[in-house]
């Protein structure tokens, strides 16, 4: 059985990744790819946290500040990187 903070560390990513795309919109893949990157992003924030040793705004041993500063920067990075279909550019 997972952790009570693993439960709500992964609850608090996929709202980010899911408020993301209800932000931007778009279809199911990109929900898909948003929630998979708020997933990376909030873990690598939380470690980040861990490895620089931040304690500000901890709930038990989730670095929850540096965890969603990483998912947002994570989330931005990949709208930057991936531009909608009816935006993109025809070749012909």
């Amino acid at each position: 059985m997972p952790s009570p903070i693993l439960v709500f560390g992964f609850i608090i990513a996929t709202l980010f990744g899911a408020g993301f795309h209800l932000v931007l919109g778009g279809d199911v893949r990109r929900l898909a790819k948003f929630l998979l990157v708020g997933w990376f992003g909030f873990l690598m924030g939380h470690l980040a946290g861990v490895f620089l040793d931040v304690n500000v705004m901890n709930v038990g041993t989730l670095k929850v500040l540096p965890a969603a500063f990483g998912a947002f920067i994570a989330l931005f990075f990949t709208q930057a990187l991936t531009v909608p279909h009816a935006n993109r550019r025809s070749s012909r």
